[in-house]
């Protein structure tokens, strides 16, 4: 049988979102339910699907099934396209099965022309709304399908009103509304060279290619990015018969809510416009009126949508968002789809619709948008402040939330202002290691270079920080602490305002205000921890994320990278004592000046997760990053070691790497200088020791992680020296405690030699950052160079640092666990990667069997809610 590509709205129906799209499948419910819908038809997404694939063009027998649905909708409405007695006049828009707000323009009148217009001017005995129709038609083909651009048509409409020396568009007469339209014809063929399209079937063919095109256009591409919407879906089109809201004052349209987008308040929240048409009330061209108004103007429809809306509400057991006309006083529905919301409102509405009986608290869970959830735990920008600025750059919300302070360029810099009581944002080409103590003193870090998964994000969101990384157009002149962004010079002191969710950069103060978690913030998490199965723990470094982490609901530690803790000052000179010491007796010597600091670090930490597990993860990164760069700093070293300057700078010279991220760093450490592990092994079990002592009802359980092992005889070598440090430290306190040694599954032959792995481990962890950049071959600071070319090409859909790659690094880590649960049933495993904060990633992790996710303190509650949607998913 071949293929259907178009469907009467009276042949579909709600369940039928992938062929139809969201817009085309709720037309066809709202037929079905017997709703007054202006009838139409829908092209399928597979259409959309299938233009692409023909090179950008609608073969034949696409094109002749449109022609036969053209004749169909002529036999429903009883009027013809381009006819003189009875013309046929329709709208095309898009519709994907995703919503996709603002991705494509409507296209409204279609299938007007000179003649067609005098028709209807004379049989409405209402010329005006005639030409008016004709000029927004012109105006809107031109610009959707032809991509002349709005501003020129603009221009002409205002030169007409200071012309007639009028305000509004509605105060234009039918005459000058004729002048427009001719002049509208004319720009059109000076833009385009040729004159505008007289036949209506024509001009369909033009809307519909539009609406494909539209599907792979810039804001598409970017929006379906940010939102997990594969490109292989394709939008619809619907093409259905006008209702019109602009043929006088017993006329009108509007857009309404059935309850508060914004807090989630029961109760018709909308805008009204009398005598337009549906574009008016979304482009602000005109000051809409509220919805109740609509009650004094038109009593009987206003009565009857009221209905509507109380018969959609039940029927979809959602809040729904609705487009509706008025023609001389009779109710049409355009659309209804379920409304987008802020995190508050989706919190409050879900919360609603179970105490009024519509929903179960499982089909609650899964109605929120995990990663809405960020907006809530993070600072904000007042809306009305917000709404009068205007952004002079934008770069790549890396970090939510909204900061505003002083501009300075250092790290310490930004320590300093903020003891002075400052409020500062720190702005930097890129950021490193040691600047975290003044990123952490910043409301908000700004960076040139890097990506979503740079330095600078993934530590801002560890820390709950705002970040924007990433934008380019910024000149930076570190040396002189200033930069030149949209023109303008910033200095150092100057204010700036950032906003971590868009990316958006504002010129001087927006004022911000602080995030509320309000009571149906619990209620929905509690739900979600009663139906997942897997736990959630946190990324932490200290205790104060630590406790954060476990306020918002995380169950344990999965990752401390203990070199977070060495950059404080009074330590980072012991670690560079130790690093530059000639003989194993220096080297430990240094080592045990850090050890006590170590040790109560992790008594802390033990502290705040209250007898949860804790995974410390032993020292990974080169021992390049601790060694100082300024003159200054270089002789104070020299000084304290007692050596020439050459000789430091020498040291540190043969601590170059031309490969970091490969080279001397993790295990291999460990290898090389075993007194390292020896001295970590000792803190985490004295620490242990200690806190069991004091809280003898708690588990206190440290998990040893070995990071970077590719091979198992590489971890037994580590593991014995923390084996025996380990076992000789709890005999001589006479302690009981156990301990867990691990690894962390960060190299592609790691998981391909899990089984042996896993003869010498108690758990894996996947340490997806590393594992992801290993198996793509392509660091993830330097991605952003070449991952939107990337993109654009249809290569990549998305970032594999901050989506996880399912079909390569996915089946790496199936692989370890198919290969290490078998050799070891006790083998425990989770991810500790930044995907354990993604929505997609945790669902996947989820599917595998992974025991726990791992993130950032802030995305603990995004984690434990796509954790509890994965589970109900699966159960399904």
């Amino acid at each position: 049988m071949a293929k259907k590509y178009c469907y009467l709205f009276s042949e579909g129906n709600a369940n039928m979102r992938e062929l139809l799209g969201g817009k085309g499948a709720n037309l066809a419910e709202m037929t079905n339910i017997g709703l007054p819908v202006p009838q139409g038809f829908t092209i399928t997404t597979e259409a959309c699907t299938q233009y692409y694939e023909d090179n950008r063009e609608i073969n034949p027998e696409i094109m002749a099934e449109i022609n036969e649905y053209i004749v169909k909708m002529e036999e429903i409405t009883g009027k013809k396209f381009g006819d003189k007695e009875n013309p046929l006049l329709v709208s095309v828009r898009s519709g994907a099965r995703a919503s996709m707000p603002g991705m494509m323009d409507t296209i409204l009148n279609l299938g007007l022309n000179e003649e067609v217009v005098e028709t209807i001017a004379a049989q409405s005995g209402n010329p005006r709304w005639a030409w008016d129709c004709y000029r927004r038609f012109i105006q809107m083909y031109s610009d959707v399908v032809m991509e002349v651009g709005k501003k020129y048509f603009e221009e002409l409409i205002d030169e007409m009103k200071a012309k007639k020396g009028v305000k509004q568009d509605v105060e234009l007469n039918a005459e000058d509304l004729k002048e427009l339209a001719n002049q509208f014809k004319a720009e059109y063929k000076s833009k385009i060279g040729s004159d505008f399209p007289t036949d209506p079937k024509e001009q369909l063919m033009g809307a519909i290619k539009a609406v494909f095109r539209s599907w792979d256009n810039p804001r598409a591409n970017v929006y379906r990015r940010d939102n997990d919407i594969p490109y292989s879906w394709g939008t619809a089109v619907n093409v259905q018969s006008m209702a019109f809201g602009n043929m006088g004052d017993d006329c009108g349209t509007g857009v309404a809510f059935t309850r508060d987008p914004a807090t989630g308040a029961k109760g018709l929240f909308g805008e009204f416009l009398t005598n337009a048409q549906g574009e008016d009330v979304v482009a602000g061209v005109r000051t809409p009126m509220h919805i109740s108004e609509m009650e004094q103007k038109f009593p009987e429809a206003f009565a009857e949508f009221n209905k509507v809306c109380k018969t959609l509400e039940d029927h979809y057991r959602d809040m729904q968002d609705m487009e509706f006309t008025v023609e001389h006083g009779k109710l049409y529905m355009l659309q209804t789809r379920n409304g987008k919301r802020t995190a508050q409102a989706a919190l409050k509405i879900a919360c609603d619709l179970v105490d009024e009986g519509m929903r179960t608290e499982e089909e609650a869970v899964a109605m929120i948008d995990p990663r809405n959830l960020d907006t809530l735990l993070h600072p904000q920008f007042d809306a009305k402040a917000l709404k009068a600025a205007t952004p002079m750059g934008k770069g790549l919300g890396a970090s939510p939330g909204a900061a505003c302070g002083k501009i300075v360029f250092t790290a310490d810099d930004a320590e300093a202002w903020n003891e002075r009581g400052e409020k500062v944002v720190l702005v930097r080409l890129e950021t490193s290691p040691e600047d975290i103590t003044g990123m952490k003193a910043s409301q908000g870090i700004l960076t040139v270079r890097g990506g979503m998964t740079s330095h600078a994000a993934v530590v801002a969101r560890g820390m709950g920080t705002c970040c924007v990384s990433g934008c380019s157009d910024i000149v930076m002149d570190e040396a002189n602490k200033k930069f030149t962004l949209a023109g303008k010079e910033f200095h150092e002191g100057d204010y700036i305002s950032i906003d971590g969710s868009t990316g958006n950069i504002y010129d001087g103060i927006i004022p911000t205000v602080d995030a509320t978690i309000a009571g149906e913030f619990g209620r929905i998490m509690g739900w979600a921890d009663k139906f997942r199965t897997m736990k959630v723990r946190t990324n932490a470094d200290t205790p104060a994320d630590a406790k954060k982490a476990r306020e918002l609901g995380a169950e344990g530690i999965g990752l401390c990278r203990t070199e977070h803790m060495f950059f404080d000052p009074e330590r980072i000179a012991a670690f560079r004592e130790m690093i530059c010491s000639d003989t194993v007796e220096e080297r430990e010597a240094a080592l045990a000046k850090i050890e006590p600091m170590q040790q109560a670090d992790f008594e802390a930490l033990y502290e705040a997760l209250e007898g949860n597990p804790v995974t410390i993860r032993f020292l990974d990164p080169p021992l390049h990053e601790f060694v100082p760069t300024e003159e200054a700093d270089i002789e104070a070293l020299a000084k304290a070691q007692n050596k020439p300057v050459e000789t430091i700078k020498a040291i540190i010279a043969s601590l170059h790497e031309f490969n970091p991220m490969m080279g001397h760093r993790g295990c291999r450490l460990a290898v090389t200088y075993p007194e390292i592990a020896k001295m970590q092994t000792k803190a985490v079990i004295k620490a242990a020791i200690n806190v069991k002592k004091n809280h003898p009802d708690w588990t206190v359980k440290p998990e040893i992680m070995i990071p970077l092992v590719n091979d198992i005889k590489e971890l037994k070598y580590v593991k014995k020296f923390v084996v025996e440090t380990a076992d000789a430290e709890i005999k001589a306190a006479g302690s009981d405690l156990e301990y867990e040694v691990g690894t962390m599954i960060e190299i592609p032959r790691a998981a391909l030699t899990a089984d042996e792995i896993a003869k010498e481990a108690d758990f894996f962890c996947f340490g997806t950052n590393d594992l992801t950049q290993m198996t793509f071959g392509f660091s993830r600071d330097d991605a952003g160079k070449f991952l939107n070319a990337y993109y654009d090409a249809k290569i990549y859909e998305n970032d594999p640092f901050a989506k996880l790659d399912q079909n390569g690094v996915g089946k790496l880590m199936e692989m370890a666990l198919e290969l290490g649960k078998p050799v070891n049933p006790k083998l425990h495993c989770g991810i500790c990667g930044e995907h354990g904060g993604d929505p997609t990633s945790v669902e996947f992790c989820n599917k595998i069997g992974l025991d726990y996710v791992s993130c950032s303190p802030f995305r603990v509650p995004i984690a434990r809610l796509a954790a509890a949607q994965a589970a109900i998913a699966q159960k399904k």
